[in-house]
């Protein structure tokens, strides 16, 4: 007989915050650069920066479950993970499971490097400064074009990640009946009664005033390029 669930809060609104709202600025970014749209490029740009700079700094001082060491174990777990992912089993997980650990550094590492080389990009042939992200006019021509090649570059390598990502979350509500994606935006995952401790959340006021300070530093260094 299957051990009794019970509704669990796992995870808070500001690591849920930066999920979709992650998810909506790379749509946005990546189809305002294809169409053109800079202004709106930049604004969805400035807005990544700033929820991956603050899901940085939540990883440290967040909620238990949301900070990093509450999930990232070695390579091996993460292996052992994989190695049953073929079992069908229930989920007893509070935070990122090993394997998925990982991927959410992988995320936060292109996200990030993505973010800050646009500050550096000039997207006109000639080197014109008509488009260009705010600090681009502070640096080199040389380094301005460098940056402008990595910004380029990581996009294919960050949608190949959020490919394999999305393709994961499928795969474990095909393969493992675990559903991902429902406690990602209630907050609440259905947990087995003897892994059903839920973790501690900080005060929301601590999220807002840390995502409103994040929020000034970045728009503070966008304006440093003049």
């Amino acid at each position: 007989m299957a051990e009794k669930t019970v509704p669990v809060k796992v995870w808070d609104g500001w690591v849920r915050l930066f999920h979709w709202g992650t998810a909506g600025c790379v749509l946005v970014s990546y189809f305002s650069a294809k169409s053109g749209a800079w202004n709106l490029h930049y604004l969805s740009g400035y807005a990544l920066l700033t929820l991956v700079s603050f899901r940085i700094l939540w990883g440290f001082v967040g909620s238990e479950n949301a900070r990093f060491r509450a999930f990232l174990r070695g390579p091996g777990a993460a292996i052992r993970q994989l190695a049953k992912f073929r079992r069908p089993e229930p989920d007893t997980e509070t935070t990122h499971n090993a394997a998925g650990a990982w991927m959410v550094v992988v995320l936060l590492g292109l996200l990030l490097a993505q973010a800050v080389s646009g500050l550096f990009a000039n997207h006109d042939v000639g080197f014109t400064y008509s488009q260009h992200g705010p600090l681009a006019n502070a640096v080199s021509e040389a380094t301005s074009e460098r940056m402008t090649t990595l910004h380029l570059t990581l996009v294919n390598w960050l949608l190949a990640a959020v490919a394999v990502h999305v393709l994961a979350v499928v795969s474990y509500r095909i393969v493992k009946g675990q559903d991902l994606v429902v406690p990602m935006i209630t907050g609440t995952k259905d947990l087995p009664e003897s892994h059903a401790r839920a973790p501690r959340h900080h005060h929301p006021l601590v999220g807002a005033v840390l995502l409103a300070a994040v929020a000034g530093g970045v728009w503070y260094v966008t304006r440093l390029g003049g």
